[in-house]
């Protein structure tokens, strides 16, 4: 069996807007039509999408901290019970181990759509932590930093 694909899809590029979460998978951007995480425990996560659904998530211009999957109240959005060590949240873990690229798609408001997800491009995932989350609750946090990108080529002038 092939390794799911890591990396850009496509011709896609950070920037590109997708219509909804259907778009996304019938593209092959991000398979799933209702989780935020692609991913296996054997090979790794392909992609994660930042919908603003998880109260753990936290935003900075150069990396951001992800929730991992499961235990979110769906009305709330608040957490209502521990994470557990599911194939999402290990294949998280695994793309840490790894250093795999993951593909971020962030859902955001584009007037007339109530909104669309932006392609972020390739992220890697630098660490992570499990711990109480603002509710109480414990939740495997990710830590995703923008994946390097490729070097220079030396010049010998």
């Amino acid at each position: 069996m092939p390794l799911p694909p890591f990396g850009h899809v496509g011709s896609a590029q950070a920037g590109d807007l997708f219509h909804s979460r259907l778009e996304l998978s019938l593209l092959g951007q991000h398979r799933p039509r209702r989780a935020g995480v692609c991913a296996t425990a054997a090979h790794g996560a392909e992609s994660i999408i930042l919908a603003d659904q998880y109260e753990d998530d936290e935003i900075h211009d150069d990396y951001f901290w992800y929730a991992g999957h499961g235990g979110r109240d769906a009305k709330t959005g608040h957490q209502v019970a521990d994470q557990q060590l599911d194939a999402r949240n290990q294949g998280l873990l695994r793309s840490q181990e790894t250093g795999r690229p993951v593909r971020v798609y962030r859902r955001i408001e584009v007037a007339p759509a109530p909104w669309q997800f932006r392609y972020e491009g390739l992220w890697r995932v630098g660490t992570h932590e499990y711990g109480p989350g603002k509710s109480g609750f414990r939740v495997y946090r990710f830590r995703l930093e923008p994946w390097p990108a490729a070097p220079t080529p030396l010049s010998y002038d």
